[in-house]
């Protein structure tokens, strides 16, 4: 054996030796304190098990033997987790002038939330997380899978705004949750602290499970309503937010790239939990409840993401935060997350009116007045008197069209033929030159009011300013109003009756009738289409209503009155048919002395070219 052999063999040994020593010092020292608290988990489970015994006798039961065997037999190779596994709960409160949140130590876990100054529907409190409806875990592999959730933590600190519980796998590595509410803040601050857990967990680990499933409860007046609001919402970092779908009974999603967080909403209340470093990948699926759960529950979320597990220090931390509150606008993106995203504000056009328009307008009014409904009054006067000039424009189109009508029907007594379309457009074109009438005069203030009314229809029933708040004899205008509850369910009406259902179905066919009188073409108009824009559309419009929120319904009866009403107003004052007639006649006059345009040479010839190759196609069909 050479000197070189001889000292790497002593160099090895040595290394050994240390290795021994040192692992037998550590296995001691995790003896020492697994006896330690061996003996906290045995006080502990004693205890445990003589208030349960205890239970048992005053309900007349008993735990047999054979029970308490199972229920402490070991699952776990490690005794300080089979003793944290076995340990009762307890309870911890954080709580500021927005929420108060309750927290379990099993888990170190939220057992239960309450957002302060709602109430649900029927006046109890709201508890957007309710005890035993949530499940939160963090997922790992040491020598087996553990999940957090299975495991009682111990607590290290607490005061009214945080709190500090820890699972330890020995006494100087432990698994940490660490959360903090400041004030005034429907955030909590969450980190995953990982200290001296090296030693444990796999080297191979590259990544955690986060495991979260939840159960939103009912907090709202109408199933139907809370439901098509009600869904899971997600962000890729620097991109849009996007969502599992509305108007479903269940969805799910893959997510193979990285999410900023995501939400569990319901109608205007949201559990979102964002990972400030990024999720990797995941899946989200969430399942609608029926009608009428025993529970009380509207629908079950679940959240199987996954963060990116990096030990570089005997500390790793991973950070989180939950928001537990409303879909409140301007609360959200003071957050400046994004988050105000998940209020569902309709598409790229709609959501910028709602967005840059409705919004403020509606934030803007209600600094000075106090009724919604009066809100809601003065902002469709306010967007009817926007787009006025148009609707003048379109009257007076209209009585142009009413004037010129004898003309048109003399037009086409005198171009009956098909050969003759041509001339006949000619003519048409004629007419509608010296009257001055524009074929889509009458469409322009459609193409103003279709985004406007599509706007209004997402933002009402996800405007939580009108939540619970009463108008007439509506106690809610973010939900239907009812006058009649009925014994019965109508297929597509519900069971009760709106009132401002019936009002929206009155206007509209008053609305209607107006217009067919206005145009004064009602006489040659089919009688199914007359039927069909009398009495259809109002029919469906109270079906429609009838669950839609008041505040929707009350602005479409609003808009139909004020039509109405700017329609006498525009036909009294600002349209003089004979004014009209008389500038007709002399546009005419001026047309006859006036030399053809080179267009109207162009579009003669045209007709002349047309005519001819019809003459010729007539020709050669006589010959076959």
């Amino acid at each position: 054996m050479n000197k070189n052999t001889f000292i790497g063999m002593l160099l090895i040994g040595a290394i050994l030796i240390g290795f021994s020593v040192y692992n037998s010092k550590q296995f001691e020292k995790q003896q020492t304190y697994q006896m330690q608290q061996d003996s906290i988990a045995q006080a502990r489970a004693m205890e445990y098990a003589k208030e349960m015994a205890a239970k048992a006798e005053a309900e007349g039961e008993a735990i047999s033997a054979q029970t308490q065997k199972s229920q402490y037999a070991y699952t776990y190779r490690d005794s300080l987790l089979e003793s944290a596994h076995k340990a009762p709960a307890e309870f911890y409160t954080l709580e500021n002038n927005k929420i108060i949140a309750k927290y379990t130590t099993r888990g170190a876990q939220v057992y239960d939330v309450v957002v302060k100054d709602y109430y649900t529907h029927d006046s109890l409190a709201l508890n957007l997380v309710r005890g035993g409806q949530s499940e939160f875990g963090v997922e790992f592999y040491t020598y087996q899978m553990l999940n957090t959730k299975n495991f009682t933590y111990q607590v290290a600190s607490h005061t009214d705004s945080t709190i500090v519980m820890r699972l330890h796998f020995d006494e100087d590595s432990y698994v940490e949750h660490a959360y903090r509410l400041p004030a005034d803040s429907y955030v909590v601050d969450f980190d995953l602290n990982l200290v001296n857990m090296d030693q444990y967990i796999s080297q191979n680990a590259t990544q955690f499970d986060v495991n979260w499933k939840m159960n939103i409860p009912r907090l709202e007046k109408g199933y139907d309503n809370e439901r098509n609001y009600s869904t899971i919402d997600y962000r890729y970092p620097g991109d849009e937010v996007e969502n599992l779908g509305l108007r479903r009974e269940s969805a799910s999603k893959e997510i193979t790239t990285k999410v900023s967080w995501f939400a569990f909403q319901q109608q205007f209340f949201s559990a979102i939990l964002r990972a400030k470093n990024d999720f990797t990948s995941g899946n989200l699926s969430y399942a609608f409840y029926k009608d009428g759960d025993p529970s009380g529950n509207l629908m079950q979320c679940h959240a199987n993401m996954q963060v990116a597990y990096t030990p570089e220090a005997n500390v790793v931390s991973m950070p989180f935060e939950f928001y537990y509150g409303p879909n409140h606008f301007k609360t959200l993106k003071q957050l400046d997350q994004e988050y105000e995203k998940i209020i569902p504000l309709g598409g790229w056009l709609v959501n910028w009116i709602n967005r840059i328009v409705i919004i403020p307008t509606f934030g803007f009014l209600s600094r000075f007045i106090s009724s919604y409904g009066l809100i809601i009054l003065l902002m469709t006067i306010m967007l009817k008197i926007v787009i006025s000039p148009f609707t003048i424009k379109s009257f007076a189109s209209s009585a142009k069209m009413r004037v010129i009508k004898p003309e048109i029907d003399k037009i086409n007594a005198k171009y009956p033929k098909q050969e003759d379309a041509l001339k006949k457009q000619q003519a048409m074109q004629e007419l509608y030159k010296a009257s001055g009438v524009s074929m889509f005069g009458g469409c322009l203030p459609m193409l103003f009011q279709f985004p406007i009314l599509f706007a209004m229809f997402r933002f009402f029933p996800a405007s939580i300013e009108l939540r619970q708040q009463s108008f007439l004899w509506v106690d809610d205008l973010s939900a239907y109003d009812s006058i009649l509850e009925l014994p019965f369910k109508i297929p597509l009406y519900g069971d009760h009756v709106s009132l401002f259902a019936i009002l929206v179905a009155l206007t509209m066919y008053f609305y209607s009738k107006s217009m067919l009188d206005q145009q004064g073409g009602d006489a040659n108009m089919m009688p199914g289409m007359r039927a069909m824009q009398l009495y259809f559309m109002p029919i469906m419009m109270l079906f429609i209503c009838n669950n839609l929120s008041s505040a929707l319904s009350y602005y479409y009866m609003l808009s139909n009155l004020i039509t109405m009403l700017l329609t006498w107003v525009i036909r009294k004052f600002f349209v003089d048919e004979k004014k009209i007639m008389d500038q007709i006649q002399a546009n005419k006059a001026k047309a006859k002395t006036k030399p053809k345009s080179k267009f109207q040479q162009r579009l003669e010839a045209a007709a002349k070219a047309q005519q001819e190759m019809l003459k010729q196609q007539q020709a050669q069909q006589k010959k076959r």
